[in-house]
C-alpha cells in the first residue's frame, strides 16, 4: 500500500480494508498506526493534497516552516508520551516556554502578573486601574451573567478593558457581554489582583521571598518538547510508518463524497479527487471529519442531520512574514496582541519553537494569526493584501519597520475551533447517541470529529481507545466520557498527574489523564438570562 497524492493518478477503483479512516490528523493517523500494528488493514483519506497532521501540520514555504497555531508536545498520559517517542524517537528537542502579552510597546507576563502590569502601565493609569478595582469591589454587580460582568467584578473595568476584552473578542468573534460568566470563572480562576499587589509590595520591601504572582494554581511548565522541524514531522513519520507496514494506504487530495451503510454492519465509503472517485469498503469507519460535514454525507441521512447543521466553528489564518533582522524581535514562542487598533490576535516566533524552522540566520520569521469566520472579510482577502495588512500592523505595533519585510505567505485553517453556543451540547449528544445505536461500527474521534475543543493528546487518546474497541469487537471504552471537573494545567511531569474518569468499563488513570486534556470555550449567555437583564 502507498501514499497517493498525484491528482492525475486517481483512476476510479474499488478497494477493501478492515478500517476506513476519514482525516489524516493526529486522531486519524494515531488510529491508523495502531491498527496496522495490530495487523489490520486501513485506508486513510485526507483532503489536503500535500500535508498530513490537520491543524498540527507544518507548512513549508521556500525552506521556512510554519506551525499552524503552535503545538507544545506535553501530556500527562504516559501512553501518549510513549507513543510520541515510538513514532519519532530521535527528533525531539527541549525548548524554553515563553509567551507574553504585548500592549502599547511593552511586554506583560502571561499568565498576568498584576503587580508587574500595574508597574508597566505607569503611575496615572495604574492609579485609575486601582480606583476602578476599588469601585468594583465596593459596588459589585450582583447580577453576574456574562464574561464582562464577572471580569469587571474581579479586576475593575479599566484592567478588564486592557487585558481581557480586546483579545477575547478577537479570538471568539463575539462581544464579551454575550459570553458566559461560567467560562470566565474557569479560565481566570486563581488570579487575585489584591493578593498579587500585596505580595508584590512585600517582595519589594524584602518581606516575602516566595515566588508568587497572585496565582494560586500551578505555574505553567517552563520547557516543553518539540519536533525539530515542527509538529508535522511527527505526523509525517506516522504516515510513513503506516505505509511501510504494508497494511495502510494514505490517499492525499481525497475528500469524503459519501459514507453509506452496506446494510451488513459495514461501510461503503466514496472519496473523490480531481480525476475521479475511489470506493473503499470497510467493516469499520473512523471519522475525524467535522460532525456537520459527516452528517451531510452519511447515507441514509441520519435523523439528527438537522442537529449537525446547527454546529458552528471559528476559523483562523496565519500570515507568515520573513523579516530581515540580525536577531529576533522577541524571545517568546508567541505573544498576545491586546490592541484594538489592529486585527492581529497573536504573533508566533517560529525560531523560538525550533531554530531549524528558520533556515537563514539573518532572517526572522513570524506568523501573525487572525481569527475569523470562513467567508468573512479577512478570510476572503487576497494573499497579497493579507501580507500587506500584516506588514502594516507589525509596523503599527512598533515591532518592525515595513522595509524590513522581504516576503510572506498565507495559511488558512478552517474549523480551527468548535463553537460552544447555547445549544451545541444538545446537538452533539443527539447525533452521538443516534450514531452509536444505529451504526455501532462508525467511530467519532478528534477535535472536530467530536466537536470538542481538545488538546492534541486528547485527540490521540480518543483514537487509541477507539482502536481498543475495534480490536475487542465492542465498545469497551467510552471515548466521550471526560471528567469535566478535572484540572489540566500544563504543569508537573509528563505522565505524572492523572484524573479519574467514570466509564462504562474501567479506564486507567493514564488514559483518563489524556481524556481530561480539554480546553474551556466560551458559551453565549443563555437567551433567558439576556432577556432578563
Amino acid at each position: 500500500m502507498s501514499v497517493q497524492n498525484i491528482p492525475g493518478s486517481c483512476n476510479p477503483r474499488e478497494t477493501a480494508v478492515d478500517v476506513a479512516i476519514i482525516g489524516a490528523g493526529p486522531a486519524g493517523l494515531t488510529a491508523g498506526y495502531l491498527l496496522t500494528k495490530q495487523g489490520l488493514s486501513v485506508a486513510i483519506i485526507e483532503k489536503d493534497q500535500t500535508y498530513v497532521g490537520g491543524i498540527s501540520r507544518t507548512v513549508e514555504h521556500e525552506g521556512y516552516r510554519f506551525d499552524i497555531g503552535g503545538h507544545r508536545f506535553f501530556s500527562k498520559s504516559a501512553a501518549v508520551v510513549d507513543l510520541w517517542n515510538e513514532i519519532l524517537p530521535d527528533d525531539f528537542i527541549q525548548r524554553p516556554r515563553m509567551s507574553r502579552i504585548y500592549y502599547e510597546g511593552k511586554f506583560y507576563s502571561y499568565p498576568l502578573r498584576a503587580f508587574e502590569a500595574l508597574w508597566n502601565l505607569g503611575v496615572v493609569r495604574s492609579a485609575l486601574c486601582m480606583i476602578s478595582f476599588a469601585k468594583a469591589k465596593a459596588f459589585p454587580n450582583r447580577n453576574v451573567k456574562s464574561f464582562e460582568d464577572w471580569t469587571v467584578n474581579q479586576f475593575g473595568h479599566k484592567l478588564y478593558s486592557i487585558f481581557f476584552k480586546t483579545y477575547t473578542e478577537k479570538v471568539w468573534g463575539m462581544p464579551c457581554d454575550e459570553m458566559s460568566a461560567d467560562w470566565a470563572a474557569q479560565r481566570i480562576k486563581g488570579l487575585s489582583l489584591w493578593s498579587a499587589v500585596v505580595d508584590g509590595l512585600k517582595r519589594s520591601l524584602g518581606l516575602n521571598k516566595r515566588p508568587n504572582d497572585g496565582m494560586q494554581t500551578k505555574t505553567l511548565l517552563e520547557t516543553f518538547r518539540y519536533p525539530r522541524l515542527g509538529p508535522g514531522m511527527m505526523w509525517d513519520a506516522a504516515r510513513d510508518k503506516i505505509v511501510a507496514s504494508g497494511k495502510g494506504e494514505v490517499l492525499m487530495g481525497h475528500s469524503l463524497k459519501q459514507l453509506a451503510s452496506d446494510n451488513a454492519g459495514g461501510w461503503r465509503m466514496t472519496a473523490t479527487c480531481p480525476a475521479g472517485d475511489i470506493v473503499i469498503r470497510a467493516a469499520h469507519t473512523i471519522s475525524s471529519a467535522p460532525m456537520r460535514e459527516l452528517a451531510a454525507r452519511l447515507h441514509p441521512l441520519p435523523a439528527t442531520s438537522f442537529n449537525a447543521k446547527q454546529l458552528k466553528y471559528r476559523d483562523f489564518l496565519t500570515v507568515a512574514l520573513k523579516i530581515r533582522a540580525d536577531e529576533d524581535m522577541f524571545p517568546d514562542n508567541w505573544i498576545y496582541i491586546h490592541d484594538s487598533k489592529v486585527k492581529v490576535g497573536r504573533i508566533q516566533n517560529f525560531r523560538s519553537w525550533s531554530p531549524e524552522m528558520v533556515p537563514d540566520a539573518g532572517v526572522a520569521c513570524v506568523g501573525l494569526e487572525y481569527f475569523c469566520f470562513e467567508g468573512d472579510g479577512l478570510w476572503s482577502m487576497d494573499d497579497d493584501d493579507l501580507v500587506a495588512l500584516a506588514t502594516r500592523e507589525m509596523a503599527q505595533l512598533g515591532l518592525v519597520s515595513a522595509e524590513q519585510v522581504i516576503g510572506g505567505a498565507v495559511v488558512r485553517q478552517e474549523k480551527a475551533y468548535p463553537v460552544y453556543d447555547e445549544d451545541y451540547a444538545a446537538h452533539v449528544d443527539a447525533m452521538r447517541r443516534e450514531l452509536e445505536v444505529t451504526w455501532p461500527s462508525l467511530h467519532l474521534v478528534g477535535r472536530n470529529g467530536m466537536h470538542r475543543y481538545n488538546n492534541q493528546d486528547h485527540a490521540m487518546m480518543t483514537a487509541m481507545l477507539t482502536v481498543e474497541n475495534i480490536v475487542a469487537g465492542q465498545r469497551i471504552y467510552d471515548t466521550w466520557c471526560v471528567n469535566e471537573d478535572a484540572e489540566y494545567h500544563e504543569a508537573g511531569d509528563e505522565g505524572a498527574e492523572q484524573a479519574i474518569v467514570p466509564t462504562r468499563t474501567a479506564l486507567t488513570k493514564d488514559q483518563a489523564a489524556a481524556l481530561a486534556s480539554v480546553r474551556e470555550v466560551p458559551q453565549r449567555v443563555a437567551s433567558d438570562k439576556r432577556d432578563a437583564a
